[in-house]
């Protein structure tokens, strides 16, 4: 079976593809025209051991929001459709990933349900040399929930930095999307629900 998906998303304000492969070996190639996004996507693609191609064309004199948003929207609808039925998977999926004085915690549910939640203490209003406002965090996590259909907790437990605090957050997203998108032998392939349906 080939967990694979390609999603082209296509608005005024963005253009985006995404190809994604479920079992793939951390492989990427990441361009949305904001360093710092590509830097955390990378993470995703490395520590959750997925293959990933993201190229996006946004409207960035504007600002990085409609691009940023539209990235993890078309992100989650990848993954939603690289699990086709959800059929032998895990789920569910947690970890815990530190980065110097950071810390940070995710946990996923690939209930069908979509829920996003994020929190952390910030000390900057802004990450990167794009400036990107630290509340689009916490919309990654909630735009890529909706479109993954899924439930999405990620905290941040401590740290100094902001940037030690999201890349930490996004590795350890990473390793919890890999738990729970996993293929167990035991299942088979039953629908990890007690309902029978996801």
């Amino acid at each position: 079976m080939t967990r694979t998906a390609e999603v082209r998303r296509t608005t005024r304000e963005t253009q985006v593809r995404v190809w994604l492969n479920l079992d793939g070996s951390g492989q990427y190639r990441i361009a949305t025209g904001l360093g710092f996004y590509d830097h955390m996507l990378a993470q995703l693609a490395v520590h959750g051991l997925l293959d990933l191609e993201i190229e996006a064309q946004g409207d960035l004199p504007v600002g990085p929001h409609h691009t940023w948003e539209d990235v993890a929207l078309a992100l989650g609808q990848a993954f939603d459709q690289a699990l086709g039925s959800r059929q032998g998977i895990a789920r569910m999926g947690h970890a815990y990933a530190p980065l110097d004085e950071a810390l940070a915690r995710a946990v996923v549910d690939f209930s069908g349900r979509p829920y996003g939640y994020f929190a952390a203490q910030w000390h900057t209003p802004y990450l990167g040399r794009d400036a990107i406002p630290v509340t689009l965090v916490a919309h990654f996590v909630q735009s890529f929930a909706a479109q993954a259909r899924a439930a999405v907790h990620v905290e941040v437990l401590r740290g100094a930095d902001d940037h030690h605090q999201v890349e930490a957050a996004f590795k350890a997203l990473a390793r919890a999307l890999d738990a729970a998108t996993r293929l167990d032998p035991r299942r088979q392939n039953q629908v990890p629900s007690s309902k029978g349906a996801l």
